[in-house]
């Protein structure tokens, strides 16, 4: 039953594939990058969600009075900014117009992410408990950048649509009990989304490594970064269940990268 439910799952998204096509949001650039994305979303729908989100979030800063508090962390944050952006024609011309905007958010989380279309935020918790170099911040910077690149969220959205519909197909056609379709959203989270989610952390990490070492930052201290991470962290999961690789995983990977962007990273301080 679970291979049948597992089956049908993947057939509603081969079956969405075929309707729609795939197509790559980016350029491979020099490290590569070229799967096919499935993508039944629209960039405008992700776009106007995101907007909400991203307007709530600086809305509920700002009342807190945590918005942008550190002038010079600001400063700093925007200027690293600046030399990503400068960067990002390599991997799709369009993103070098879009609206790009830096804050921050005094808070002890270590987080910052990069809503789509180019709203750049990081928690000041992540810069000053790990003690970031520049190296380090345009390490998290590039990589966040490359998931709105990417539009990894518009991928993740369009793959969900796939699989629940999948199970939808399944319950009415098989007669499938309550049990029975949570039992398929399962298997479908462990078979496609999840392991997708993987794809997309490694394919920002590969990105985001490039667009560091073009625009001048030292792509060593994207080791040195999860380095720190590994430390920070109290335990992981288990990398099948997690939406992101273990940081040995993602270290290891981001060593064997070396060779290919270590000349551009040289050829940028020329």
């Amino acid at each position: 039953m679970k291979k049948l439910l597992t089956t049908t799952v993947m057939a509603a998204s081969l079956s969405a594939l075929t309707l729609t096509g795939c197509t790559s949001t980016t350029n491979s650039g020099a490290v590569g990058v070229d799967r096919q994305q499935l993508l039944l979303v629209s960039s405008e729908q992700i776009l106007a969600l995101s907007a909400q989100s991203y307007a709530k979030t600086i809305q509920d800063a700002k009342s807190k009075g945590v918005l942008d508090t550190n002038t010079a962390q600001l400063n700093r944050l925007k200027n690293i900014a600046n030399r990503l952006v400068g960067q990002v024609g390599v991997y799709r011309a369009d993103a070098a117009k879009w609206q790009w905007e830096v804050h921050t958010i005094k808070s002890n989380d270590l987080n910052a992410f990069v809503v789509p279309g180019g709203k750049i935020m990081f928690y000041s918790g992540i810069i000053d408990r790990l003690n970031l170099t520049d190296d380090e911040i345009a390490a998290i910077m590039g990589h966040e950048i490359s998931h709105a690149l990417r539009e990894h969220s518009r991928e993740r959205l369009s793959r969900e649509y796939a699989t629940q519909t999948g199970i939808g197909l399944a319950a009415s056609i098989f007669g499938l009990s309550q049990g029975q379709a949570e039992l398929a959203g399962t298997a479908g989270n462990l078979g496609l989304s999840l392991p997708h989610s993987r794809t997309q952390e490694s394919e920002a990490d590969q990105i985001g490594l490039e667009l560091m070492a073009r625009a001048g930052y030292n792509p060593q201290a994207a080791v040195t970064l999860w380095q720190k991470m590994q430390k920070a962290s109290q335990g992981e999961p288990p990398q099948f269940l997690s939406t992101h690789p273990t940081s040995s995983s993602r270290i290891a990977e981001l060593q064997s990268l070396m060779p290919k962007v270590t000349p551009l990273y040289q050829q940028s301080r020329r």
